[in-house]
């Protein structure tokens, strides 16, 4: 495991691409938490975001997860490269000329995969941690570390994610095209989700696909782990509930998500060996 992971630790310390976009990946990160700790004037008076209650524990756990996870199109573009340039360098071809199986070579792509993960989901982990001891209401332990669920549905979430990223640049061999076909999956997915939608209302709810077969998309899988936390927020719920409505909704991190997931996780791990294997390289 070692020898796989310096391996390609050794490579990515010479690839200028995955330095950049990391520096940047983690830049942003910061400045969103810089920006919302600025004070605006707004018609007069002063205002500022972090003030508002958004990174009160433990509410905090759940809104950055959810928003730094749209940042993973970063890492994705590291990924795809990454795997992509074995093909384009031949160095793949080279690598099993040396003695490194295909098995291996894939387990060393999966180890970086899992490392991107989890050197993500702690940078998350402690910028969160830091914002909410600077700027919630509640400091008591048992508060600020309640609701830790989010981390690890982000970190599940993109080790799913980026394994899809491995396995389409395995697929398709170049970085651009890999991008395009996880852009086009993505239109893929939102077009069967608005004929399940279509196909929901038009039977009155009584052929509801979207709750149902829909769940088991991988991108929807992904998504369904963190929902969205706005409506969650104080604010929010009591503007609604002086209207007259209410929020019947669960943020808790679905189980089903979870298997989802790490089914697919499993299934696009699987199908790149596969292809690994069957491909003459």
């Amino acid at each position: 495991m070692l020898r796989l992971l310096n391996i390609e630790l050794h490579k990515l310390k010479y690839n200028k691409t995955v330095k950049v976009i990391s520096i940047v990946y983690f830049a942003l990160i910061c400045c969103v938490a810089l920006l919302v700790s600025i004070e605006f004037n707004f018609a007069g008076a002063k205002i500022r975001v972090a003030d508002q209650g958004i990174f009160n524990f433990p509410f905090i756990w759940h809104f950055n997860a959810y928003i730094v996870a749209w940042l993973k199109i970063f890492f994705a573009v590291v990924i795809v490269s990454i795997v992509a340039n074995e093909y384009s360098y031949r160095t793949l071809k080279q690598n099993l000329i040396d003695g490194l199986s295909k098995k291996e070579f894939l387990a060393s792509k999966f180890l970086t995969v899992v490392l991107f993960s989890a050197v993500s989901t702690i940078f998350l982990f402690i910028v969160t941690l830091i914002l909410g001891l600077i700027f919630s209401d509640y400091t008591e332990v048992g508060i600020v570390f309640s609701d830790l669920q989010y981390v690890g549905a982000y970190f599940l979430k993109l080790l799913c994610f980026f394994s899809f990223c491995m396995f389409l640049a395995i697929l398709i061999k170049r970085s651009a095209f890999a991008l395009g076909f996880l852009v086009l999956w993505q239109v893929i997915e939102g077009g069967i989700a608005l004929l399940f939608q279509i196909i929901k209302i038009r039977s009155n709810g009584e052929i509801n696909l979207f709750d149902s077969v829909y769940n088991f998309f991988p991108l929807d899988a992904m998504s369904d782990l963190i929902v969205e936390p706005f409506s969650r927020f104080g604010a929010v719920q009591s503007a609604a509930n002086q209207l007259g409505e209410g929020f019947d909704k669960s943020y808790d991190v679905p189980w089903y998500s979870i298997l989802i997931t790490i089914g697919w996780t499993f299934i696009f791990i699987f199908w790149s060996y596969r292809i690994l294997k069957r491909r003459d390289l």
